[in-house]
């Protein structure tokens, strides 16, 4: 449990619960965005808090694993009596945890996970409100942004796709055969893989054999390096791209030059390209000691996830569940985030801040780092604020 405030504890905090995955190989995600709620619940209690009362933050590893994901999640509301959720980072963990939330009518903000269904589980005429929303970049905004790169930029024809085994990678794996076949494209090759797997030597044969000019990608970072370094090992020069978990430290650590060049979407990339981002890169840096923020995207999600839930109490003047649903949906104050300034960024039907491939970037891993692949991308970046 973080008790992110400096004020004595005689006032009553307002609880917030903070779950994802700050152990295991998805934990570059859940501890760059975890950082970055923490940065914004500091500076909003060093501002006086919400409502004079200050934040703090009940933190669960839910390690990437759904059932412990739906126990976290239940502890949170019912133990830790949280009045709001934010993160999730795994799709499959994000599905079989929400529900609870949803139960008791406690807005949560998803601020990774990037499954295409997760807002759409409680929809009307089943349920009569909907308490999931959400800042990340859904699975069908990515599988355009990938497909726009690799088919209408690069003008590939033939491409191979490999996944994981888990919901975030079939789901993916949809998404971009449905975005393929609207380009009147079918993939030469579909491949799987599971996690924890280290040789995905067989399935890139295969690729090869069928003639594939591209691989596209749906998985996570260590899983993504074995994939990377048998590509090398096999001597076969194609390129990479795929979702945003290619910018994962992980994979550019564990997969070193063998990452160079592959490109993927992102919602945030670690430059000052404005004042604002270059504030939050510096504070982030000092506040633990590193230069590259192990997720960039993540870290700007958490932290643009908890300015619109700060935004959306102010409003309702309340932290009652159904009260704060109703500002989120119908927010007035414009919130500088990170990915962007957002003017009411949701409505009663639609709980996706993103839901267009005109917010996203595409980025490229250079000398370990990941960067604008396009300057007209920076230009357009440093736009949405």
């Amino acid at each position: 449990m973080i008790l992110v405030a400096s004020a004595a504890s005689a006032i009553e905090p307002i609880r917030v619960g903070v779950s994802g995955p700050f152990t295991g190989g998805s934990s570059p995600m859940g501890i760059a965005m975890r950082d970055g709620i923490r940065l914004a619940a500091q500076e909003i209690n060093d501002e006086g808090g919400i409502l004079g009362r200050p934040l703090q933050l009940v933190e669960r590893d839910d390690e990437a694993r759904p059932e412990r994901g739906a126990l976290v999640v239940q502890e949170l509301i019912n133990r830790e009596k949280v009045v709001a959720g934010l993160g999730i980072v795994n799709t499959g963990v994000a599905l079989a945890s929400q529900r609870y939330y949803q139960q008791a009518r406690i807005p949560m903000i998803t601020s990774v996970a990037t499954g295409s269904v997760i807002t759409k589980q409680f929809l009307p005429p089943q349920y009569a409100d909907n308490y999931i929303f959400r800042v990340s970049a859904p699975d069908t905004v990515q599988a355009a942004m990938i497909i726009e790169e690799a088919v209408v930029r690069r003008q590939f024809r033939k491409l191979a796709i490999l996944h994981d085994s888990t919901n975030y990678g079939q789901l993916g794996r949809e998404d971009l055969e449905r975005t393929l076949d609207r380009h009147g494209i079918k993939p030469v090759a579909v491949e799987r893989f599971n996690i924890g797997d280290v040789d995905m030597t067989a399935q890139l044969t295969r690729a090869r054999a069928a003639g594939a000019e591209v691989i596209l990608t749906y998985g996570l970072g260590p899983e993504l390096a074995h994939l990377a370094n048998n590509l090398f090992r096999l001597d076969w020069k194609v390129p990479l791209v795929g979702s945003w978990a290619l910018s994962m430290s992980n994979f550019i650590d564990k997969a070193g030059p063998n990452a160079e060049g592959t490109r993927m979407p992102q919602t945030f990339i670690q430059e000052g390209d404005t004042p604002r981002r270059k504030a939050f890169i510096d504070k982030y840096r000092r506040a633990w000691g590193v230069d590259r923020i192990p997720v960039p995207s993540a870290a700007a999600q958490g932290y643009d996830s908890m300015q619109l839930l700060a935004a959306a109490m102010r409003q309702a003047r309340s932290t009652d569940g159904p009260r704060l649903r109703e500002a989120l949906e119908s927010l007035k104050e414009k919130v500088d985030g990170l990915v962007m300034t957002y003017h009411h960024p949701f409505s009663k039907t639609d709980h996706e801040t993103i839901d267009s491939t005109r917010i996203l970037v595409i980025g490229e891993i250079r000398n370990a780092q990941v960067v604008f692949a396009y300057d007209e991308d920076r230009k357009r970046h440093a736009q949405h604020k």
